[in-house]
């Protein structure tokens, strides 16, 4: 029988006790889901199954909540019983106290408003008009790359920078300079105190100033008035904001009869949440397919041959991404093995059967792309880096859920074309000017909001001979 006719054949089988690690007996699992959430994780379905239960905090102040891990049973929760699981979860709310109510937060009515108002600009054919922009900052940075000390770089910052310019100035167009500084400045502290606030069993008043209170609210007061600002100028230009290409520029210009248009406080919610999704998962997505490349060198020259084959040393387009299909298998097994977010947070509404149990009405639920791409029975050899796992055939031989970096259903990542399209033509300009040798095989990760390296990833470059670098081929 599977997941999905068990959810409408209850019987003895929901009944069953979940299963799940025991933990210490006062604070649960608290202190492995403190000490690597994601090992604990993994862990736990390796030795419980696909649906466990975990407990975590002292009696009185314990937080109980599921996870799921079968394909079958993501799709029941993220697209065919969608409406049955909510955003309610502490982090989603920790999240909308920092940045608002955006796409990424935001509910029933308002999501839908925002969803309609919002989608035009992720057009294929719009974001396909963003390719100059990702392929000139990307030429920028190879360029820059000639002088790095020891002809070494650390991608995990690099990366982070290249991600974060791309998104500011497909945001903010002239003005990405002004925000990149504040951006690198203050997204760091705000991610830092929403994550320590949603999971901790006791959370001090916000208003109150302790110390991490008072970081994240400068942090976020800046964020807020560099918004506002650039926010400001565009309202002020009055009718030539409709001709502004960049993104800001589109959101000031939305507006349909049935919902309006959005307010200046609205316009800077979806700014925060694109700048918070758009850059830190493309940033982890790029850094791990360069530094799993440069761990397996005859990969990376498989996927250079085919670069330079298609390209013939001009700067790529929107139209080499269907060109590239071995890069893209190997930017898709990356984010497998390194999905930008790891966990994925959701309320129960009603009692639900999922694999043979019942999960209660209210319970907080959590379904994992990191324990889902390392099981062995969907993913044989799982640690192994292997592109070919990608291609065409085989992954239509796979459950729909038992790859979902970008999430699914009805609130599947709207910016996942805009994602895939940066992700490619940045790793084709890099890689078409440089071979890369990792320094460090290993590179450390925990869960944040999205996945963090707590270690550095640092490979050794070396130019190629005519290749060139820069945006102005």
């Amino acid at each position: 029988m599977s997941l999905t006719e068990s959810h409408h054949r209850p019987g003895a089988a929901a009944r069953r006790e979940i299963p799940g690690p025991a933990g210490l007996p006062v604070l649960g699992s608290m202190l492995d889901l403190r000490r690597d959430s994601l090992a604990t994780f993994l862990g736990a379905q390796r030795e419980h199954g696909d649906v466990i239960r975990l407990e975590a905090g002292p009696p009185g102040l314990r937080s109980v909540f599921h996870a799921l891990f079968a394909p079958e049973g993501v799709q029941q929760v993220l697209a065919s019983q969608a409406a049955n699981f909510r955003k309610d979860h502490p982090l989603y709310e920790e999240v909308r106290q920092s940045f608002g109510n955006g796409l990424l937060t935001s509910q029933d009515a308002d999501y839908l408003r925002q969803r309609r108002l919002v989608q035009p600009l992720f057009t294929k054919r719009r974001v396909d008009g963003y390719a100059s922009a990702v392929t000139a900052e990307a030429g920028t940075l190879a360029d820059r790359w000639h002088t790095a000390a020891d002809h070494t770089v650390d991608l995990v910052p690099e990366m982070n920078r290249l991600a974060l310019r791309t998104v500011s100035r497909i945001l903010f167009g002239v003005d990405a300079e002004q925000a990149v500084a504040a951006i690198h400045r203050c997204l760091p502290v705000i991610n830092a105190y929403v994550v320590q606030r949603a999971y901790v069993p006791v959370k001090l008043p916000r208003h109150w100033p302790t110390p991490a209170n008072l970081r994240a609210r400068a942090a976020t007061d800046e964020l807020n008035a560099v918004c506002d600002s650039v926010i400001a100028e565009r309202r002020a230009a009055g009718t030539d904001v409709a001709e502004g290409d960049d993104l800001l520029s589109l959101l000031s210009a939305a507006g349909n009869d049935e919902d309006g248009s959005l307010d200046a406080t609205e316009i800077r919610e979806q700014v925060l949440i694109f700048l918070l999704a758009g850059h830190e998962t493309t940033a982890t997505s790029l850094a791990f397919t360069l530094h799993l490349l440069a761990r397996h060198p005859d990969e990376q020259a498989a996927v250079r041959a085919e670069i330079d084959r298609v390209l013939a040393g001009r700067t790529p387009t929107a139209a080499d991404l269907d060109r590239l299909p071995y890069l893209t298998q190997a930017l898709k097994e990356a984010m497998r093995l390194y999905p930008a977010a790891p966990v994925v947070s959701r309320r129960a509404v009603e009692a639900t059967e999922i694999g043979g149990y019942r999960i209660p009405a209210g319970a907080d639920v959590v379904v994992s792309p990191w324990v889902t791409h390392r099981n062995p029975a969907l993913w044989p050899d799982p640690e192994r880096f292997d592109p070919g796992r990608f291609a065409p055939e085989r992954e239509a031989e796979r459950h729909r859920y038992a790859w979902f970096p970008f999430g699914g259903g009805p609130r599947a990542c709207i910016g996942q074309h805009f994602s895939m399209l940066e992700s490619v033509l940045a790793l084709a300009v890099l890689l078409r000017a440089y071979e890369l040798e990792a320094v460090d095989e290993d590179v450390p990760v925990a869960a944040g909001i999205t996945l963090q390296a707590t270690g550095p990833a640092r490979v050794r470059l070396r130019p190629r001979a005519g290749a060139g670098g820069g945006a102005g081929e």
